[in-house]
């Protein structure tokens, strides 16, 4: 990679998700970036460790899976970088959206917007990360959460940067007209 800026093959695709009653979800949109890496052969969760960290989303980066059950973050954005296989994503809650994703493939997920694996191949793996200064916590939808989390929620930032296109990125854009 070059400079601050990663071209890709194609605009994300959003959806936004509006508060359900049990999960808050947000305005901001969540965005699916197809084919953003292409993966290198030895540590693969490297390549989006990098872009992430590059672009100021190196906070709490972690490598797993991705929880089965509906969660959501209301003191961090997150982003997912797909390094292996392929996972199915409900959004926004059981009355949300799934989204299939694939190796190569990056997620980024607004605070309050509830997300779950809902099937994944056997090889599934993911890298996720925060914007730096940031750390989730995690919630489930259970009563009490709220009016707390959403309290959190209207607190966090919005990032500096797109995790995948930088300052000027397609992150930057839409969360500025969602705002």
């Amino acid at each position: 990679m070059r400079g601050t800026e990663v071209p890709i093959a194609s605009a994300p695709t959003t959806q936004v998700f509006a508060d359900d009653g049990v999960f808050p979800n947000s305005p901001l949109p969540v965005l699916v970036y197809p084919g953003v890496v292409a993966l290198p052969n030895r540590d693969p969760a490297s390549a989006f460790e990098a872009l992430f960290g590059q672009h100021g989303w190196g906070g709490a980066s972690w490598r797993n899976g991705l929880y089965h059950v509906h969660h959501y973050h209301s003191t961090a954005h997150e982003v997912l970088g797909i390094y292996s296989g392929r996972v199915r994503v409900q959004l926004g809650g059981p009355r949300g959206k799934s989204v299939t994703v694939a190796a190569g493939d990056v997620v980024v997920i607004p605070a309050g917007v509830a997300h779950m694996n809902v099937a994944a191949s056997g090889d599934f793996r993911v890298v996720g990360s925060y914007p730096a200064g940031t750390s989730p916590d995690l919630n489930y939808g259970k009563p009490g959460d709220r009016p707390g989390t959403d309290r959190n929620i209207a607190r966090v930032a919005m990032p500096a940067a797109d995790p995948v296109e930088g300052r000027r990125g397609s992150l930057v854009v839409h969360w500025a007209r969602a705002r």
